[in-house]
């Protein structure tokens, strides 16, 4: 069982940047993988990155492919978002989630745990 929570977000103008962490804890499964995702009003859930925690791999929606910045850091239990040259349609709840599944393909896999969720609005 993972606790996730998240933190960061806020308030920037289009082409900043910001950053979401996510600190889990708990019993931490051998092969996890964990990212940020979004689910805006009357659409899908969409996984924006997310990274296998033990070997890496990462994914990026075509939106966040060459913007953002996935990382991870086992020996804190945290992992991160950098999001540069940040758009109005980045704008959303991004909330953190782990998945006890480690395969980071085409996309990521969805979770089973689920951080509070993180506000990022992009305005001028």
């Amino acid at each position: 069982q993972l606790h996730l929570v998240d933190s960061g977000g806020g308030l920037v103008q289009p082409g900043g940047s910001l950053r979401l962490s996510c600190a889990y804890s708990g019993s931490t499964p051998d092969y996890f993988a964990i990212g940020w995702f979004r689910r805006d009003p009357g659409k899908e859930l969409e996984g924006v990155s997310c990274i296998s925690a033990r070997n890496r791999r990462t994914f990026y929606s075509d939106s966040a492919k060459g913007r953002f910045t996935i990382s991870i850091d086992n020996a804190r239990n945290m992992m991160t978002l950098q999001m540069t040259n940040l758009k109005p349609d980045d704008t959303g709840i991004y909330t953190c989630g782990a998945a006890n599944s480690d395969y980071v393909g085409t996309g990521c896999p969805l979770p089973d745990y689920w951080g509070q969720g993180a506000q990022v609005t992009v305005s001028p």
